[in-house]
């Protein structure tokens, strides 16, 4: 059974960044990129500069995320089954000596999880997670929507309509988390195929977003991702104005309405930042159009969507012109491992992993609330990958990212 899961996030980390920043000194300004609806984007970050984040990290699950070769976010089906599990349970406890979900192994590269634990152990940053729908409960609080997981989108009956509409008004009844601690939102998710979904999701919606989303892939799948959504879409058999929320039911995952109507209700009183990528975007999409289906008061000045240059700047996607076509303001942190001495970090220079759990959103945070640059941003995951490389390796678990 869910519980409320508000938790301070501290320890090790806080003492180690306060040393390096008085040390390197500071320049986060300068680290954060408006690639779309540039007023807007520039008004929204001077409104936000020196105030304090919430985190609030949405899980869910798709089957779509256990097809061969769909994702990285897990070497192998089995891994990726428990990919959010392990990412909640790291954001919220850090570094343990016996995790029941360990992050799993990637194909190449490390956990986004580790940018945005990094970020908010850090700077002090609240986090609540929510399970929209998992096949299994988390480990750590969490606060439980009554969803369920999703089948494959190519069904064409991802989710019950039902479960859509309860889990769209459990978004919208979110609105006040973190209302104490907090003076803006970032909304992370955590959905192993969310990308796939996205584009289900998009393109139902009448978006022209093929060939335009990411993936965990350093080569986006598009074929593959193409080729599930068209048989979902097709199985689906959605008429030609659908509801938006047949829409996410027929394709999409437990995350979306959720995050869309959490979005939409706390955009009326204060500013929001869709951590996340494609994903967000595709989120972003379905706040237009359930505001037009519905009437559904919302401020889309307080809205922008945040993540990381790697996915804001990827050859094999077109994330700026996707932004363009939802009309959504696009931000990306420039943090770059391009000089890390960590070969699993390097790897985000070539195109793995790229983004997820909020990563870009919350190095985009770092850089407002306490004007981390790129010194102390990659100071911080450094550090908490050499930890977390350190204690690998004295377990033996066989991983390390030690150079």
């Amino acid at each position: 059974m869910g519980e409320w899961a508000g938790v301070w996030v501290d320890g090790w980390m806080g003492g180690w960044v306060d040393e390096q920043v008085r040390e390197m000194g500071s320049g986060g300004e300068g680290l954060i990129e408006v690639y779309t609806q540039r007023r807007q984007g520039e008004d929204w970050l001077g409104r936000v500069r020196g105030l304090r984040p919430g985190l609030v990290l949405t899980l869910g699950f798709t089957e779509t995320g256990l097809v061969e070769g769909i994702s990285a976010a897990g070497a192998t089906p089995r891994d990726r089954r428990y990919t959010a599990l392990a990412d909640a349970e790291f954001m919220i406890n850090g570094l343990t000596s016996s995790p029941t979900f360990p992050l799993p192994p990637l194909q190449a590269g490390a956990s986004p999880a580790l940018i945005s634990r990094a970020v908010i152990a850090g700077q002090g940053i609240p986090l609540i997670v929510l399970n929209a729908g998992l096949p299994q409960p988390p480990t750590v609080p969490y606060v439980d929507l009554g969803g369920k997981p999703a089948q494959c989108l190519s069904t064409g009956a991802a989710l019950p309509l039902g479960v859509v509409q309860h889990l769209w008004r459990q978004g919208l009844a979110q609105e006040e988390l973190l209302g104490d601690e907090s003076d803006y939102l970032l909304l992370a998710e955590c959905v192993v195929g969310g990308t796939t979904t996205a584009l289900g999701l998009l393109t139902g919606l009448g978006v022209d977003a093929m060939e335009r989303v990411n993936s965990s892939h350093p080569t986006c799948n598009h074929d593959q991702k193409k080729a599930l959504v068209v048989r979902g879409l097709s199985r689906a058999g959605l008429p030609d104005r659908p509801h938006p929320l047949a829409v996410a039911a027929a394709v999409g995952d437990p995350m979306q309405p959720v995050v869309a109507g959490m979005a939409i209700a706390a955009s009326r009183t204060k500013p929001v930042l869709l951590a996340g990528g494609t994903q967000m975007l595709a989120v972003y999409a379905l706040m237009v159009a359930m505001a037009a289906a519905e009437g559904c008061e919302w401020n889309p000045q307080n809205v922008v969507v945040g993540t990381t240059r790697w996915v804001a700047e990827d050859a094999t996607g077109d994330t700026v012109g996707l932004a363009e076509l939802t009309g959504a303001c696009l931000l990306a942190t420039r943090l770059s491992f391009a000089e890390s001495r960590f070969e699993a970090l390097r790897a985000y220079e070539r195109g793995f992993v790229k983004e997820g759990v909020g990563a870009g959103g919350c190095a985009i945070a770092a850089s407002l609330y306490q004007n981390w640059g790129q010194p102390e941003l990659l100071g911080a995951v450094e550090a908490l990958l050499e930890q977390k490389s350190l204690r690998d390796r004295s377990q033996g678990s066989g991983f390390s990212a030690l150079p």
